[in-house]
């Protein structure tokens, strides 16, 4: 039946189970068979959903640059390919020559035949660098921009102290930013900062409670907004 169509979920799922034991769509190197798979996902398969089609997108998507020099026939629909895709011919004269037949035999055959040393060498050599590859691209740390306000006890309490208290606290991946004083009534101000965290390395629960340590000037904290980066 060939491939049916990379946009509905039956499609990817058919994929992704296609390429669960097999590097490339057919064959043991990349061919037009994956360029013409490749250019019908309309867009990288979500990881989560289809692992193994997302592993293979991405491994021909390290291709796009040989694309045109990859072999294969490129004028085929990626539909030609795919489970229990077979050529049908009704007048004997337009059927494959033998030697085409033994290669579509080998193309579609047991998954138990016995690879080629030198294809499984190279294959192996393509995955290697490809992981390399991705491994060398460190990806951002996430951040979040963080809106904090500081209470304190009542209107004497020092807001320059406790300010100061406040951003003399240090954790790797905290950053304070600018900050003032907003009237809450009866005279008393509180303290509204403005800080970047890295998600990774700081708990926002566990800076509060540094905070906190402050007693003689903090009451409590809260977050007022927060925002990916």
């Amino acid at each position: 039946m060939g491939f049916t169509d990379f946009v509905s979920d039956a499609g990817l799922t058919l994929l992704d189970n296609w390429v669960k034991t097999r590097s490339y769509i057919i064959g043991y190197g990349p061919s037009q068979a994956d360029v013409s798979s490749f250019k019908a996902v309309p867009s990288v398969p979500k990881v989560e959903k289809y692992p193994n089609a997302y592993r293979w997108y991405n491994h021909i998507k390290s291709y796009e640059p040989e694309f045109s020099t990859l072999p294969g026939d490129p004028s085929k629909s990626y539909t030609t390919y795919g489970p229990e895709a077979v050529t049908v011919t009704s007048n004997p004269k337009d059927a494959p020559d033998n030697e085409e037949e033994e290669e579509e035999e080998d193309l579609f055959g047991s998954e138990e035949e016995e690879e080629d040393a030198e294809a499984v060498a190279e294959r192996e050599k393509r995955l290697a660098d490809y992981k390399k590859k991705k491994e060398g691209k460190a990806k951002p740390a996430a951040k979040s921009i963080v809106t904090l306000d500081v209470k304190p006890w009542d209107d004497e309490t020092n807001m320059d102290e406790l300010t100061a208290n406040v951003k003399a606290i240090e954790m790797n991946g905290l950053v304070w930013g600018g900050h003032k004083l907003v009237a809450v009534g009866f005279g008393i101000k509180k303290l509204q900062i403005n800080l970047v965290v890295e998600d990774e390395k700081v708990s926002l629960d566990d800076l509060q409670e540094k905070i906190a340590e402050d007693e003689e000037h903090v009451q409590s904290t809260d977050v007022v907004a927060m925002q990916k980066l």
